[in-house]
């Protein structure tokens, strides 16, 4: 399955926790990566080059939304998904599993989810097949494999057939892929909180020999403990040589820890959701700007950060002003730093990697973020 284009090395090993290189059409890909998620087909309130000079490495999009509008046909009409965000760098579309999953209103079947579309209501059937068809037009680096994302909490027999569909799906998946030559598809390890469903679907994908596997179903409010519980068991099923993605985990300690435990990629939306909501992150812990301690601050928002925000003399007093003032580009600002704020963390986590210390770099950071970060 795996194709030209796409190819894993290992550079270093510290324990579990891997650095490595995935080699993709657009670019070779650091891990352990953070990887910026543009929903709509753009990262809220950054450019391009803002995300660059941040040191993003991966895009992600959203395979249902941009299918609704503009739509997967115009995209690709127009030069795909890289085209049309002015994007050069490694690209990621989700199958939309998720989104269409979380929907009140749908109807799952084994053929696949049946429900109304948000922009005017017509009626959708997203099968495999169709979301495979959508993520070829679109032409990311990396596709993901349509899977039912089981909710938490769930009975054994709900994630049971959540992992019968997921695997059933993951073949048609691979059937319908029409450009294995330059997207590579990643299977979806589902199962809930189930080990043997968890075990039984990761090694079921593992037979499908596909280019990378993601572990899903870890971010739908199962909490720290049984995130790390669910990852510790399922790494060991998958294979040294395939990238590891753990999907929509994005608190900095979450990502240590699955670092740790040997996951490779990671995304969620948290860096620029919480910008706009003034929260921005430190190596001391999150603060959030629109508390009037920092209303005579004349610091930056973190005094070790190299962001352009940091270095640029925009100080925690300003950016205090602008969120009170409703400007625009309060947001932006604290967006940037956020995004770099999670690069530097799977950077740093990198070299401690490649200096076998990383249990000593999670353990210390983890010491001084997680005693400061419930600072308003």
């Amino acid at each position: 399955m795996t194709a030209a284009p796409f190819s894993f090395s290992l550079e270093g090993q510290s324990g579990a926790a891997r650095a490595g290189v995935f080699q993709t059409p657009h670019g070779p890909i650091q891990t352990p990566c953070f990887m910026v998620v543009g929903t709509q087909g753009a990262v809220r309130g950054l450019h391009p080059s803002q995300l660059r000079e941040a040191g993003a490495q991966v895009v992600l999009t959203n395979t249902y939304h941009l299918a609704l509008r503009p739509g997967a046909a115009l995209i690709a009409k127009l030069g795909g998904l890289h085209s049309f965000m002015g994007w050069d760098g490694p690209m990621l579309t989700d199958s939309g599993g998720f989104q269409v999953f979380s929907l009140p209103k749908k109807k799952i079947g084994d053929d696949g989810v049946q429900f109304r579309s948000e922009v005017d209501g017509d009626a959708i059937e997203l099968t495999p097949e169709r979301s495979i068809e959508i993520q070829n037009q679109l032409g990311a680096d990396i596709i993901m494999a349509f899977d039912e994302c089981t909710p938490f909490p769930a009975d054994e027999t709900l994630a049971a057939t959540g992992v019968r569909r997921t695997l059933d799906w993951a073949k048609r998946c691979i059937k319908a892929h029409a450009r294995p030559e330059d997207q590579a598809l990643f299977g979806i390890v589902q199962g809930s909180t189930y080990t043997k469903l968890r075990q039984r679907c990761a090694r079921a994908l593992v037979s499908m020999d596909l280019p990378g596997y993601a572990i899903g179903g870890v971010s739908v409010g199962e909490g720290h403990e049984l995130m790390r519980r669910i990852v510790s068991e399922t790494v060991p099923e998958l294979p040294l040589e395939k990238p590891r993605y753990a999907m929509g985990v994005g608190l900095p300690e979450d990502i240590l820890v699955a670092v740790g435990l040997g996951i490779d990629l990671f995304d969620c939306v948290i860096p620029t959701r919480f910008a706009r909501a003034a929260t921005v992150f430190t190596v001391h812990g999150k603060i959030r700007l629109t508390n009037r301690r920092y209303r005579h601050d004349a610091y930056p928002i973190d005094t070790s950060c190299d962001c352009s925000t940091c270095r640029g003399g925009f100080r925690r007093a300003y950016l205090h002003h602008l969120f009170k003032s409703n400007e625009m580009l309060a947001s932006v600002l604290a967006g940037i730093h956020n995004v770099r704020f999670y690069q530097r963390l799977v950077e740093e986590a990198r070299q401690a990697v490649f200096e076998d210390r990383y249990d000593a770099y999670q353990r210390d950071f983890l010491a001084n973020y997680q005693r400061n970060t419930a600072t308003p």
